[in-house]
């Protein structure tokens, strides 16, 4: 189902990184779209995002204040909504441990009210944000994140035959988005110092417009069921920090509780679940084949091998600290950088 000036929006967790990006590039391409909510519970975001797109200017756009853990709120704010982009999520890797039952209210329990509320309004698609955290999962958010991603998909068993279809995308570091490592290494070099876990430390990168085009590319795509993974670089950690600071020194702090030395995002137990398809990978149900679908849309829909895993230090490209430092430039908000 893809994107028109006729389809109605609802995007939770719409005044974070990801939902404020969605919403500019929705009204950039379709600036006489029908209807888009933004769902989320902060209302200074919400007010600071009103300033940016005006009611006068903007008549489709509406801002409701609620909680996903709230089903009825989800209820009305669904009314007439035929997209759902999921992207509303506690996210911090130590605040879980911390205060694991939050996580688990928000994450798996405020996922599944969506699916309830989507069902309920007869919503014809619906695209969740995932992480790399959710494969082989050693912390708690991964955790949460790999239980949403579990009812997302099995929610496609439950739709009845309602014309509607429930998927994923789980993909690595978003470039420069808040509390992540590079805006961390930003402010920590001024101060000449930048703080290393472990020189070894690999991860993925993708940007905040790739990771847009991608829900793009799924809600024009998926049949539902699918878990898509992006095809992107990884970084060295001791190549993020030349790019960054190469005149600052290095303190190697240790590796953090619930961190990894590297990301997986498809593990070798899920190899046999997995397809090629050709910028993407699908982790697809074992009890149903979309071969015929991808390949009627002209994707060359192949199995992935036997043992085949997609974890950050092993992958095919790697971003120079030169290549970094371009992306830095062109990605990262430049009240935060430097460079």
């Amino acid at each position: 189902m893809p994107l028109s000036n006729d389809s109605k929006i609802l995007i939770t967790g719409g005044t974070g990184s990801f939902g404020k990006a969605f919403l500019s590039k929705v009204l950039k391409q379709y600036p006489n779209i029908s209807r888009i909510v933004i769902f989320s519970r902060d209302e200074l975001k919400q007010w600071e995002l009103k300033q940016k797109f005006p009611q006068k200017d903007y008549p489709q756009l509406r801002f409701f204040l609620g909680d996903i853990r709230d089903k009825e709120r989800l209820n009305s704010a669904l009314e007439k909504i035929d997209i759902v982009i999921h992207a509303a999520a506690l996210k911090q890797v130590n605040a879980a441990e911390y205060n694991p039952i939050e996580f688990i209210k928000t994450n798996i329990l405020g996922s599944e009210n969506l699916v309830q509320a989507c069902i309920q309004n007869n919503v014809k698609k619906i695209v969740a944000l995932s992480t790399d955290k959710a494969a082989a999962p050693i912390n708690l958010y991964g955790a949460t994140k790999l239980c949403a991603d579990k009812l997302f998909v099995a929610a496609n068993n439950i739709k009845g035959d309602r014309d509607m279809s429930f998927s994923c995308v789980r993909y690595g570091n978003v470039m420069g988005s808040r509390g992540s490592v590079i805006p961390l290494f930003l402010r920590e070099s001024k101060k000449g110092v930048i703080p290393l876990t472990d020189n070894k430390m690999t991860r993925f990168n993708i940007t905040l417009d790739e990771s847009i085009s991608m829900v793009f590319w799924v809600l024009e795509h998926a049949l539902g069921g699918e878990i898509f993974i992006p095809k992107i670089p990884s970084y060295k950690i001791t190549e993020l920090a030349e790019a960054i600071g190469p005149s600052c020194k290095r303190e190697i702090i240790g590796i953090r509780e619930g961190e990894k030395l590297h990301e997986e995002m498809i593990t070798s137990s899920d190899s046999i679940n997995t397809f090629d398809i050709g910028d993407y990978y699908a982790m697809i149900p074992g009890d149903y084949q979309p071969k015929a679908h991808f390949e009627k849309m002209g994707f060359n829909f192949k199995p992935v091998n036997e043992g085949f895993s997609y974890c950050s230090n092993k992958n095919e490209k790697f971003l120079s600290k030169e290549e970094i430092r371009e992306l830095i430039k062109k990605n990262v908000d430049r009240k935060f950088n430097p460079i």
